[in-house]
Formats: structure tokens, sequence, C-alpha cells
């Protein structure tokens, strides 16, 4: 299933178009408003139920009660009387973190916490609000999004590219299209990863029960294809610190590649690791994984480096950042811990 909200009036009932999908070809027959429940975040039955009644839910064009079946290929479109907030974009005062800036570009390192542009629940406080406070006629990327070349997620810290002008938004999604770019990702990971250096290269696809969550497909005529390279850094015992560096940019890629391979990010919620993966039963270490959990309260990944071919001058440039503080805090407190005690000495 694809999905892209774009705003698009409709001339005959001055409807906006808020969110389109498309059924995949394996899908089983499904109530529409179940199907909608999967997919649009924070939603419930009941609002979708509304939206049907009043006429709001399409299906091949045609308005649908809750109860229509949503078949393979089926295109399903919510229309509202109002844009989607957020096209309605409010220009914030936000700093930002900017590393480099010329006439065609920026570089800013994003922090933990914030959202990269306006979405379902999150309307204000993303770094789009806060790039058309600080710069005015943003080129549009293919979503209507001023500047994104590539996105990170809320809670992933790290580099992103900006594109200032026409030419290097054509310029530098080139280059992420055709795989030029260089990015690398700094993770901490349950487990002791096994190899100290590999590639995972399986499809990423959105999970087929839990629409939140991407998932990897053995199929190869499902999801899309994703490559990530890894490289063992610092071993921990129970967990590993590593690098990532990314060929694709699939949704979650690093995420669920890792946790496909038995190796889920520290304490990434979402996909199961803000629970204790490996370890011993003993109280004092239970007390030790809450208080890393505490000090980094999201998923340890930040996107580290970044390289790309400069649109203009065609040089190759690379940036490159610190860990952030909350990141830094628990890999001293793992490679303490990881120095009075093994493994083998706990389990024995």
């Amino acid at each position: 299933m694809t999905s892209k909200p774009i705003v698009e009036q409709d001339p005959d009932d001055e409807l906006y178009e808020h969110y389109r999908f498309e059924a995949g070809k394996g899908q089983q027959p499904l109530r529409v408003d179940k199907f909608l429940m999967n997919l649009v975040e924070n939603a419930t039955r009941n609002k979708i139920q509304q939206a049907a009644a009043a006429g709001n839910i399409y299906v091949n064009d045609i308005a649908v009660k809750s109860n229509h079946k949503v078949k393979s290929n089926d295109v399903v479109r919510v229309l509202l009387e109002h844009p989607p907030y957020e096209y309605l974009l409010e220009p914030e005062n936000i700093p930002l973190n900017i590393v480099f800036e010329d006439d065609q570009l920026l570089v800013v390192n994003k922090e933990p916490g914030m959202v990269v542009h306006p979405g379902h629940g999150n309307y204000s406080g993303t770094l789009v609000n806060a790039l058309a406070y600080h710069f005015e006629n943003l080129p549009m990327n293919s979503s209507d999004r001023p500047g994104l070349v590539h996105r990170i997620d809320k809670d992933t810290s790290g580099l992103l590219v900006v594109a200032k002008t026409d030419q290097a938004m054509a310029y530098l999604t080139k280059q992420f299209a055709d795989k030029t770019s260089e990015r690398e990702y700094i993770a901490l990971v349950w487990g002791n990863v096994n190899d100290d250096e590999g590639t995972i290269e399986d499809n990423i696809g959105r999970h087929v029960k839990d629409r939140m969550q991407m998932a990897v497909f053995a199929d190869e005529d499902q999801g899309k294809h994703a490559v990530t390279h890894y490289k063992v850094l610092e071993r921990f015992g129970y967990v590993t610190l590593i690098s990532c560096k990314l060929e694709t940019g699939r949704t979650h890629q690093i995420r669920v590649h890792m946790k496909h391979i038995g190796h889920t990010l520290f304490n990434d919620a979402r996909y199961g690791g803000g629970r204790i993966l490996k370890g011993t039963t003993f109280t004092k270490y239970k007390q030790f994984i809450e208080n890393c959990f505490k000090t980094l309260p999201r998923q340890a990944l930040h996107a580290k480096t970044l390289g790309f071919e400069h649109p203009v001058t065609k040089e190759f440039i690379r940036f490159d950042t610190e860990l952030p503080q909350d990141m830094q805090d628990v890999i001293e407190k793992w490679r303490n811990y990881s120095k009075s005690h093994t493994p083998e000495e706990e389990e024995a």
C-alpha cells in the first residue's frame, strides 16, 4: 500500500483531499473504516464512520459507507471541506542548528524530538515550521514540503540537507535517488552482534497488521528494495554500538533492518526495544536499564555523517557531527557497566 496526502481541490464538491491510499495486490476484503484505522495515525473508528456518513470517504471516486469492503487495487480517498492542517503552514521562530549554509542549500543538525514536517497530530513545532520562518520561497519537493530533500524520524537526531533553490532541490533529490549521497548513522542496538560487519538487503514495506510500523518482506514483489551496511564500533556485552551506512532511504530502514537480524535499537519502543531484550534478571540490572532509558528517552539513533555533491560547484562535501549528549551519556554508562560486569559471569 502507498499513501501520499496531497492538497487537491475537487472542482465538483469543493472538498480537499486529506488522505489517499491504494490497496495492495494482496489486499483481502476489509471494511473501509477498519482499512483507514490501520493507516491514519491517531484516527478513531468513530471519526472515520462520521466521515463516511457525511459522504467524505471515496473508493474509486465513489462515496461509500463505513461498511464498504476495500479490495485489491482499490483507491481510497478522504475528502474534507478544509485543506489538511499540515499545508496551512505557520512560520514559527524556532532556533535551528545550522552547520552549513550558502545560496543553494543549508545543512541542519536536528535535535531529537523535533518532527521534520507537519502531519497528523503534529501541526506545529516542526522543522518545516522553522524553515518557513527563517527562509522565504523555499522550493517544494514532490510532496509539496518546502526545502526538504529527505527526512529523519522525530526521535532520531542528526544531519539533514535543505534545498534553497529549485536547482538544488532537483540536483540533491537525484543524488538520493541514485544512491550517490553518503549517509552514516550511529546506533546502539540490543544484543552482541555476531559479525564485525555485514550487509542487510531485504525489502521494506508497511507492516500488514500494525500500520504504524514497517517490516521486512521476503517476497520480492512486496515492499521496496532496501540496503543497509553495518559495522561494529564497540561491544558492551548485552548491547553493541554500530555504524550504519545507507544505500537506500526507506522509512525506518535501520530500525527495521536491525530488528530483522535480531538486534532491535536500544529504547526503540515502537519496535520493541523499549524493554529489556538482553541481560539478566537481577534487580540491579533492571534498575541500570531503567536509568539508561531515562537518560535516553528515545531510540538510540543519530544521523552522524552526510555527504553529497554540491549542485553548483560539483564538489563532494561531507559534514560530520558529534553524538548528542543523551547518546554519549548512555554509551558511557554501558562502557562502565561492561568493564565491571561480563555476561558469562552474570549468567553462570
